[in-house]
């Protein structure tokens, strides 16, 4: 397992105007640390399995381009 400090970014709102709630950003921080974990252990696993640095990195950028914004605001 790695371990390091995650330095997430200061989370900010489409106006610009910064995310201060303490709790808020203690969910996003938390859900953050959770997301890099499982990406890194499905990483590994891929690797041992023997497929591609190159294929699985692809694969998890893919995963994260193709989420859906259920709160997308209709124009």
């Amino acid at each position: 397992m790695t371990s390091t400090k995650n330095n997430w970014p200061k989370w900010l709102r489409d106006d610009g105007s910064v995310v201060s709630c303490t709790e808020k950003v203690k969910v996003m921080t938390e859900n953050f640390d959770e997301l890099k974990q499982i990406a890194q252990d499905a990483l590994e696993d891929g690797l041992l399995m023997e497929v591609g640095e190159n294929q699985m990195r692809e694969a998890l950028h893919k995963l994260v381009d193709d989420l859906i914004n259920p709160y997308n605001k209709l124009d």
